[in-house]
């Protein structure tokens, strides 16, 4: 049986909906937006994928985030990024506005389609598929992965594992690349350490937000979920300008 967080009070918005399998420390509100700090931080999300639009758009060089107008040939390769980060967001708001584990299975449904764009996009550049598979094989992990979310959680296992596993997935990709290439034809991994810093941090807010080791539950501004969401946006673009530095991959 799945292990479910407190149900929220008879008569509030969404409690006739199943909890999610996960209670963060903010304090759940009889209201429509549960947990405003949690939710309102996703915003981030949605802040990135402007970010993330200008730099692939025809008309911006690579990296470009500047809001003034740019010339160059931008990186249309990777106008996904936007889209996906754009998802991650709003379905992560949904999930945090309802509390509830419907809106939790599309919220995993969003990480899913931006951790299948890099392990795809990183599968090409392995050689593993050939650039014309890139989309299907992105669209194909995002469907399979979240086919396995509701027998997982109906079995009781902790779903936030397999985000986990698919960004351990993401990282060993870039060490093979990083490994295969010669010392000189590396490029800058600057963004790619700047990412997974964020990254950490994020987890670190995170872990201890749903531990309780920092948690005050009655903080509706400022929570370590919320910082979660804050920081790995800040990630997510600095991977983008990470892949906006190196060659698109040609068929």
């Amino acid at each position: 049986m799945p292990n479910l967080a407190p149900a929220l009070a008879p008569g509030c918005p969404w409690s006739g909906f199943t909890p999610p399998n996960v209670d963060w420390c903010e304090q759940e509100l009889c209201a429509w937006i549960t947990n405003p700090a949690n939710t309102w931080s996703n915003l981030a999300y949605l802040i990135a994928a402007f970010a993330m639009w200008r730099m692939a758009r025809p008309g911006s060089p690579p990296g470009a985030t500047s809001m003034a107008p740019t010339t160059g040939p931008g990186r249309p390769d990777l106008a996904h990024f936007a889209p996906a980060s754009v998802a991650v967001g709003v379905f992560s708001f949904t999930y945090h506005a309802s509390y509830t584990w419907l809106l939790q299975f599309f919220d995993f449904a969003g990480m899913f389609v931006f951790c299948f764009l890099v392990i795809a996009r990183n599968a090409v550049r392995l050689g593993w598929i050939p650039l014309a598979r890139e989309r299907t094989a992105w669209l194909v992990g995002v469907v399979a992965a979240s086919a396995c979310v509701p027998p997982l959680f109906n079995a009781g296992v902790p779903i936030q594992g397999s985000v986990f596993v698919l960004i351990v997935l993401m990282i060993g990709q870039e060490f093979t690349l990083w490994r295969r290439a010669a010392p000189a034809a590396r490029g800058d991994y600057t963004s790619y350490w700047v990412a997974l810093a964020l990254l950490g941090a994020a987890s670190a807010f995170s872990l201890a937000d749903v531990t309780r080791a920092w948690c005050d539950p009655h903080n509706h501004w400022l929570q370590g979920h919320a910082l979660w969401h804050v920081l790995s946006a800040a990630s997510l673009l600095a991977l983008m300008r990470f892949y906006a530095a190196r060659p698109a991959p040609s068929a």
